[in-house]
């Protein structure tokens, strides 16, 4: 019982006025040095007593450069925690700034964190995204209960990070917090907080990439803080935050333009979807990756389902989930999985799309034994059903989409081996005539990337072109892109198919068990129509448009294509980088690039 009375007071203790800052960690970062009597270190006494005079201030957060355009120019700036005081964020400040220049002497670039508020400067760019620190509570969740509490934690933080990221009207600050109730005894609380001049993109990144650490560094601790430059989440099991100064403002929902509670008829109830897959068998398992598990079920009326789970670490939050839901429910494509109901209910979100009894592309492609029942018409008759549907996506829709994760495993097949594109939870609409965006969180996989995506967050059609190349490429040869990389027989599969294409050897490329019976014409056609689409500069790549005729037409040729782009197979150079998501072939790429808002949509 007193341990009990010590912890609660201890986490009274951690919000009242009248406690110290406490020290959380601190980085100096960039290892640049300067003298005693620099410029830089009057510079720095000026920045640090500007910091502190004006963390009396009620705005919380205050940025600021000495000396610009100079050789000892300097940034630096302070955020307090959005639930304190100027009275509690003032002495932090001047803490902070006191102890910055102990821990870090004569250092260019440093950066403090304490409870109640950060603290950092440089003499370069500030980084919203490094460094970032991960501190765990020893205290664990009992194993009877780690599911449920992965749950219920995964749901809170998306749903406090969402809030936070919009909280910027009445309030002035990114920050948002939120709490469940986890037992009949027990409250989780959370917290979430942006630097309030970083664009929103960049929160929602921030946010993200803190997310996505928690399973390595803190699974089934009872409490966490992720401390990034630019953002930070918390969670506790005691209210470690002062409720009298937290915004009350409610969370409002996202989606694509398509708000998911007006496609009401599409819902299915929880019991329901236990019921039709036996409470998530295993036995009814029959795919697993990145973004959760995927299972059978059979519906009262026979009807078979496919019941996509995502799982607490899925990259596909809150915001993506209603994403796809809206997407998918408005498109309409015989070369698209169909979707026939979602569930969002407690701390579940699922997709129910139609059964398609094949499985995926790559099961068939990569496989010894399984890609003989893939003959030269099979995969003809595949590759034209995708360009097809990317044409449906890109130009013949209501909307103009981009997939942005195109690949063998998102492509299923029927019972007769039409394929299907499925997984649209990271997929982009444009508004009216919109062609192209930027971003600054890359999402897809490594060797179906475009060049312009993958080191510069540059997306269009002309991405999903690319991709598309890619894909024909492994349906041709039956290799998956990485492979001959691994085996050292060329850096990757489209240096191997250019290495062949120039010496005049472009059947080379062909699957070994398609050597009875394929039509030398349209492996040719196909090859040429792969080497266009992964050209390095994207004006040169066709439009889906162009593929699907001169797919269907002999008397129609394109333009000699050029060498293909050289692609990072698995890290992106010059960039800081950081890979989310347990399917190592898929990842989420975050740096500080701007992203604007795509979310409204509009009919072409």
């Amino acid at each position: 019982m007193s341990i009990f009375i010590l912890l609660s007071l201890l986490g009274f203790l951690s919000f009242t006025p009248e406690a110290a800052p406490e020290f959380r960690s601190h980085f100096c970062t960039n290892g640049s040095y300067f003298g005693p009597n620099d410029t830089f270190q009057a510079n720095l006494n000026f920045l640090l007593s500007s910091l502190t005079s004006n963390a009396s201030l009620p705005d919380g957060y205050y940025r600021t450069t000495v000396s610009p355009s100079t050789p000892s120019t300097i940034t630096g700036l302070f955020l307090c925690r959005g639930d304190v005081t100027p009275a509690v964020c003032q002495p932090c400040v001047a803490a902070a700034s006191k102890e910055i220049r102990r821990l870090c002497p004569n250092q260019t670039e440093s950066i403090i964190w304490y409870d109640v508020c950060m603290l950092r400067y440089t003499n370069g760019n500030l980084n919203p995204m490094v460094p970032y620190v991960s501190l765990r509570n020893t205290n664990t969740i009992a194993s009877s209960e780690r599911d449920r509490f992965d749950r219920v934690l995964s749901n809170m933080l998306n749903n406090v990070t969402e809030k936070a990221n919009i909280q910027t009207g009445s309030t002035g600050k990114r920050f948002a917090t939120a709490e469940v109730n986890f037992t009949s005894s027990e409250t989780l609380y959370s917290l979430a907080q942006c630097t309030p001049d970083s664009a929103g993109s960049v929160c929602d990144s921030c946010f993200r990439s803190a997310i996505a650490s928690l399973p390595s560094c803190c699974s089934g601790s009872k409490g966490a803080n992720v401390l990034v430059p630019s953002c930070n989440i918390r969670y506790e099991f005691y209210r470690f935050y002062n409720m009298t100064h937290v915004s009350s403002e409610p969370l409002v929902p996202l989606s694509a333009g398509i708000d998911i509670s007006e496609i009401g008829a599409l819902q299915f109830e929880l019991a329901a979807i236990e019921a039709a897959t036996k409470k998530f068998s295993d036995k009814n398992k029959i795919g697993q990756g990145g973004y959760g598990a995927v299972y059978k079920g059979i519906l009262p009326n026979g009807q078979e389902i496919a019941v996509k789970r995502l799982s607490v670490t899925s990259l596909q939050g809150a915001m993506e989930f209603r994403n796809e839901a809206a997407l998918v429910a408005e498109l309409q494509h015989r070369n698209l999985v169909r979707l026939l109901g979602f569930c969002l209910e407690g701390q579940e979100k699922i997709f129910v799309y139609e059964y398609v009894p094949n499985k995926s592309l790559d099961t068939f492609l990569f496989d010894p034994e399984r890609k003989t029942r893939l003959d030269w018409p099979k995969r003809y008759k595949i590759i034209i059903g995708i360009a097809r549907e990317m044409l449906y996506l890109h130009e013949d829709s209501q909307f103009r989409i981009i997939h942005r994760d195109l690949k063998a495993s998102n492509v299923l097949l029927d019972t007769s081996m039409n394929p299907k594109i499925s997984d649209f939870g990271m997929a982009k609409i444009f508004q009216g005539e919109q062609a192209q965006a930027n971003t600054g969180r890359i999402v897809g996989t490594f060797g179906y990337m475009s060049p312009e995506y993958a080191m510069h967050g540059q997306f269009s059609v002309k991405s999903d072109v690319f991709s598309f190349g890619v894909l024909v490429l492994e349906i041709i040869t039956g290799k998956k892109n990485t492979d001959l990389y691994q085996s050292h027989q060329a850096d990757d599969l489209l240096s191997y198919a250019w290495n062949n294409w120039t010496r005049k050897t472009p059947l080379e490329l062909l699957d070994p068990t398609l050597r009875g019976s394929y039509s030398r014409n349209e492996v040719t056609r196909c090859i040429h129509i792969a080497l266009s689409c992964v050209q390095e500069n994207r004006s040169d790549r066709p439009s889906m448009a162009n593929i699907v005729l001169v797919l269907n037409s002999y008397s129609v040729t394109l333009s000699l294509p050029r060498k293909p782009a050289s692609l990072p197979l698995r890290r992106t150079p010059n960039r800081q980088n950081n890979v989310v998501g347990s399917d190592q072939s898929t990842c989420s790429i975050l740096w500080s690039t701007d992203e604007a808002p795509i979310t409204d949509v509009y009919p072409r």
